[in-house]
């Protein structure tokens, strides 16, 4: 079972005022997400990792029904609350439980979620057989460059000239990483490039994209944090198709 971090008070309540202000999500990855859903008219969409339910929202104007999975009873209830819409059906769920949904769809969608996933393979898998032909699987998750380390303290440096610079380790080593935001003990799993490409490949999908957004000057400007993405990306995203059988 995945951790549970989210329905943690001190986490929850962190996450929620990070939420509120200027934060990476929304000016550098939703952005680039936005910018590779399929079109939406008519469709069935599933939202693993759906937290809040916003997303879910924004999908149910134009498709047909949207199903929000999430393990976090704090996140479902507030979806329930400010995001739901006739169409929207929410799910308390594990990841790993995906294959007990009915029926398919035509979008499986998944925000920074999918790197607390402890089977990755059998989520591709499961994804795989819950799409119908056709289907667009797309999900953003940390990238492995930030995952990789297992002390993260002083992650960046700088030469003398200067110059700033971030120190990747323990790249091969996949597994567990434990790291502290908001709480102590978060725990994320590693894994490299090569292996998210090859168990998306071997559950029979097709990757069609993949984006290492990188956030432009507007929105440098209203969080300047994000000039640290032009050193190194925080997050990644994949955009695959399940194939269409010839007739």
């Amino acid at each position: 079972m995945s951790q549970n971090i989210f329905d943690d008070p001190t986490f929850f309540e962190g996450y929620r005022q990070l939420r509120e202000g200027a934060n990476f999500n929304d000016l550098l990855e939703q952005p680039a997400m936005n910018a590779l859903l399929p079109p939406l008219d008519g469709a069935r969409v599933l939202d693993i990792g759906c937290g809040y339910g916003r997303n879910c929202l924004a999908f149910s104007e134009v498709a047909q029904h949207v199903d929000g999975v999430d393990i976090s009873v704090r996140m479902l209830n507030v979806a329930r609350k400010e995001n739901c819409a006739g169409n929207i059906s929410y799910h308390e769920m594990d990841m790993a439980d995906i294959s007990t949904l009915p029926g398919s769809y035509d979008l499986i969608y998944s925000s920074l979620a999918f790197h607390y996933c402890l089977d990755f393979p059998r989520l591709m898998k499961d994804c795989h057989d819950l799409l119908k032909e056709g289907g667009v699987l797309l999900f953003s998750q940390e990238n492995p460059i930030t995952t990789c380390a297992r002390n993260t303290d002083n992650r960046y440096v700088r030469d003398e000239e200067g110059n700033t610079f971030f120190k990747v380790a323990d790249y091969q080593d996949e597994g567990e990483r434990h790291v502290r935001w908001f709480v102590d003990d978060v725990v994320h799993q590693h894994r490299k490039f090569s292996s998210i490409v090859h168990d998306i490949a071997s559950a029979g999908l097709i990757l069609t994209d993949c984006v290492e957004p990188c956030p432009d000057k507007s929105a440098i400007k209203k969080l300047p944090g994000l000039a640290r993405e032009l050193i190194k990306p925080s997050f990644i995203i994949f955009k695959c198709i399940r194939k269409e059988t010839t007739k």
